[in-house]
């Protein structure tokens, strides 16, 4: 009986989080939408790029901002080198005469970064963005146009996946998709529960000191807005643009946010009570996300105990499902069988990576940073 009951639960945990939930997002974002008053403006803004060794994206990066559709006596740059010891500060330097500032700062961090960067930028809008994403030219125009509703306390823009030359880097992108699309429901409702990391906007004065060991600082900064009664939105139309990542790279990365979703808790409890109006969609959507890998666990065990005629089905059917994920590597690009082998294995690995992220409380967090893509950028 025992075994029956777990399996239930798992079960439909399980469909709630992957399919139950966003269908009723999709549900609530018709019946419960919050438009946001959007109204060209040019408020002073700063432009902060934290980075460490980021000498291969750091000129494109540059170019992107400084063809920027906005007025540049509205605009400042900083870039905050972290320790960089590549070329990035030389590269930072040889834009001085088109206004770029170089902070050259110890090793410390992206938090840290931000803490030296922040108090030394004078604009009313802080637009954060890191230095791999190319920034379309109207983005920041349209970004900051949300601000002229004095509700919004964050702006979010829309990360853009290039198409990658392998099906795994596709299959990250379609996953992409799918947050992004969760993300721009939350904001039609009220809020998300932070930022696009690589590109977003903040009032100056909610801008706050992140903790140095934070994993997650563009979600630490958003929901101290959040906890103001600031709403966290998204604006599709101001763009930046990423290359594609190969599935080891997004393994990584997944296991850094994921175990900041754990870190969080810790500086915001107040996520999981009354005063966090956006309670239900927390559960659903971050909570459920990092219950995931523990109720397929749980199905998987207790299938072994379920009697037949269900016992036998429902076991061949996760053989099949978690050997398409391990022989995935071994299946040619390009072929028929690739495209459905590879969601499946972007998925399972997804999946591991929310339970390494409990590494997050045996080890020092600075330890989850790793390299993103072909460099030590962030």
């Amino acid at each position: 009986m025992l075994p029956l009951v777990i399996f239930a639960v798992a079960t439909a945990v399980l469909v709630y989080v992957l399919f139950g939930y966003p269908l009723l997002l999709g549900w609530l974002a018709k019946v419960q939408a919050r438009p946001i008053q959007k109204k060209p403006q040019e408020p002073s803004i700063s432009v902060i790029v934290a980075v460490y060794n980021g000498e291969q994206y750091l000129d494109a990066k540059l170019q992107s901002i400084l063809a920027l559709e906005y007025p540049r006596d509205r605009m400042e740059v900083l870039i905050a080198s972290d320790g960089s010891t590549d070329r990035t500060a030389a590269i930072a330097a040889s834009y001085a005469a088109q206004g770029v500032r170089l902070l050259q700062l110890p090793r410390g961090g992206k938090p840290a970064a931000l803490n030296a960067a922040i108090p030394q930028s004078r604009g009313e809008i802080l637009v954060l963005t890191d230095v791999r994403q190319a920034l379309a030219p109207d983005s920041v125009r349209l970004l900051v146009a949300c601000f002229a509703d004095p509700t919004v306390g964050v702006v979010s823009g829309e990360l853009r996946i290039r198409s990658g030359a392998h099906q795994d880097e596709d299959s990250i992108g379609l996953y992409w998709r799918f947050e992004t699309w969760i993300r721009d429901r939350l904001s039609t409702i009220d809020s998300m529960f932070g930022a696009t990391g690589p590109f977003y906007g903040i009032r100056r004065e909610l801008a706050q000191p992140v903790p140095v060991d934070v994993l997650l600082d563009d979600m630490f900064l958003p929901l101290s807005a959040f906890f103001k009664g600031y709403r966290l939105v998204m604006e599709p139309r101001a763009k930046a643009f990423d290359y594609p990542m190969s599935l080891d790279t997004e393994f990584r990365r997944k296991v850094r946010t994921l175990a900041g979703n754990y870190q969080l808790l810790k500086y915001y409890p107040q996520l999981l009570g009354p005063s966090n109006r956006m309670w239900l969609h927390y559960v659903s959507y971050k909570l459920g996300r990092l219950l995931l890998p523990w109720a397929l666990m749980a199905i998987l065990v207790t299938s072994f105990f379920l009697p037949e005629p269900v016992r036998g089905p429902l076991l061949a059917a996760q053989v099949l499902f978690y050997g398409a994920a391990l022989l995935d590597r071994f299946v040619p690009e390009g072929s028929s069988v690739k495209r459905l082998t590879s969601p499946v294995r972007t998925f399972v690995t997804i999946m591991i990576a929310a339970v390494a992220g409990l590494s997050v409380f045996f080890v020092q967090p600075q330890r989850l940073w790793k390299v993103t893509g072909a460099s030590d950028a962030k």
